[in-house]
């Protein structure tokens, strides 16, 4: 079959596009940026990717004609500002607008369980989409789900954030709330399974896990996998947004996300019964299992998609490759550069930079500036990122985004999703046995003049002792 692939570069599709592709399928994925999406690891001949976007309907043209089914995957709920339902009703109308100029046969959507009379914004924006996305032109498909439990996964690395950093939580009350949590593999043999099967045309089915469980519960049990002791507390008092503020300040997550979250947590989600596991064969996998699951994953270093794949600066939607090219005139730059002897040494240092491994000098300064970040509303220091030795175009690295790695090539490019006033780049490129380190600012008037001026004198000390740290001999072991 020839099937169209939304959202190829965010959390589900990354995770469902290798499955498509043993499964023997031809695969187009719809994609905003090419430069975003590595598809070395691929097949090429059953691979083919377009630029479009479906907020852009001029764009669309570039969705072949021939295709068999279709996967909507797309959500804008960590969208800035408040206006997603207007983005998410628009995408799905020029979708289904342009695949019903095609011979597409069946459309396999994922959004969420929506079982209770007072939905949050999110799950009522899910149903919109559900209901547009219904046509004569062909058969709907639709699966249901609530908290998916993987690595990478919002979920997972909220929960994962609350447990190992508060022993004791003062918590809002929506943590009673019931859901239902699915493994993201289930999730993947769910959305693989349904495809071409006409049993399933024009349905929808919920889809979860085993185990009814409150957020209460799910938090204790991830602090049992983990060998942790954990005290929650319930308190009636903590509003929306005072919850909000918890989430974001404890947790990875963007505030625009954790008031989406948060509003959604407060609503249960429960699966209406359905025979669709059966059906599948699929074997509903316990939270438990999930979790150790998730965590094999990311001991191993094999996770393939994160939450934060998802772009989260307004100035990326227009593509990395208008950032690519690093400005000149009207910078500011602090440039260095060291000898080095070994350069592969030198580049699995740099390629392995941030999250786990820290920025190699004056990390209590950088996790200063996160917190200050996340204090005006930005991603601050905490999304780490997804492998620690392994880097692609378009993966967050706390609060960057990778703009170029190759490492052929021997230079990394990020930039900077922090707030600031003005934009940052900095670049790691070696050449002729020499590390060079650049970082960039380019202000945005008087105010990021200001900035640059008033941080001078930090970062001659801190880009002095990163590149010095990069660069140091390493200690021979005899």
């Amino acid at each position: 079959m020839k099937i169209l692939l939304t959202g190829a570069t965010g959390y589900i599709g990354k995770r469902l596009l290798p499955v498509l592709l043993d499964k023997g399928h031809v695969v187009v994925c719809c994609v905003r940026d090419k430069q975003r999406f590595d598809t070395s690891k691929y097949s090429q001949d059953q691979l083919e990717v377009v630029e479009l976007d479906f907020l852009k309907p001029d764009t669309l043209n570039a969705i072949p004609k021939d295709i068999d089914a279709a996967y909507y995957l797309i959500h804008s709920m960590s969208a800035a500002g408040d206006d997603f339902e207007e983005l998410e009703k628009k995408s799905a109308q020029n979708f289904r607008d342009r695949l019903r100029q095609t011979d597409v046969q069946q459309v396999i959507y994922l959004g969420g369980i929506v079982n209770s009379k007072e939905l949050s914004k999110h799950l009522r924006s899910r149903k919109q989409v559900e209901d547009i996305l219904a046509s004569p032109s062909y058969a709907l498909t639709t699966l249901r789900a609530g908290i998916i439990v993987g690595s990478g996964s919002a979920s997972f690395e909220i929960i994962r954030d609350l447990v190992e950093k508060l022993p004791v939580m003062i918590a809002p009350k929506w943590l009673n709330t019931r859901t239902q949590p699915i493994a993201i593999r289930n999730v993947i043999e769910f959305l693989s399974g349904v495809l071409g099967r006409e049993e399933t045309y024009n349905k929808t089915y919920d889809i979860g896990g085993p185990q009814v469980l409150t957020y209460r519960e799910m938090l204790l049990k991830f602090a049992e996998v983990r060998n942790l002791k954990r005290t929650i507390i319930t308190v009636p008092v903590m509003t929306p947004r005072l919850s909000s503020y918890w989430l974001y300040f404890v947790t990875s997550t963007s505030y625009q996300l954790a008031v989406n979250l948060v509003n959604s947590m407060k609503v249960e989600v429960v699966c209406d019964e359905n025979n669709l596991d059966k059906l599948l064969e699929i074997a509903l996998i316990p939270y438990e299992k999930a979790i150790r699951m998730a965590f094999d994953k990311v001991e191993q270093q094999e996770v393939l998609s994160s939450w934060t794949d998802a772009q989260s600066s307004n100035l990326l939607a227009e593509g990395i490759s208008n950032l690519i090219e690093v400005p000149t005139y009207g910078c500011f730059k602090d440039e260095r550069s060291r000898h080095v002897e070994d350069e592969q040494h030198i580049l699995d240092r740099v390629w392995s930079i941030g999250g786990k491994t820290g920025w190699y000098y004056g990390n209590w300064l950088w996790e200063v500036r996160g917190f200050l970040d996340k204090l005006v509303g930005g991603v601050g220091l905490r999304r780490g990122r997804k492998s620690n030795t392994e880097i692609t175009a378009g993966d967050s690295l706390d609060f960057w985004r990778v703009l170029y790695a190759d490492k052929e090539e021997k230079r990394l490019l990020l930039y900077a999703e922090m707030k600031l006033p003005g934009e940052a780049w900095l670049e790691f490129r070696i050449a002729g046995n020499t590390l060079y380190q650049v970082a960039t600012f380019r202000p945005l008037g008087v105010w990021g003049r200001l900035y640059w001026y008033a941080l001078l004198p930090f970062h001659a000390f801190i880009f002095k002792g990163m590149i010095d740290k990069i660069t140091e001999k390493p200690e021979s072991t005899t």
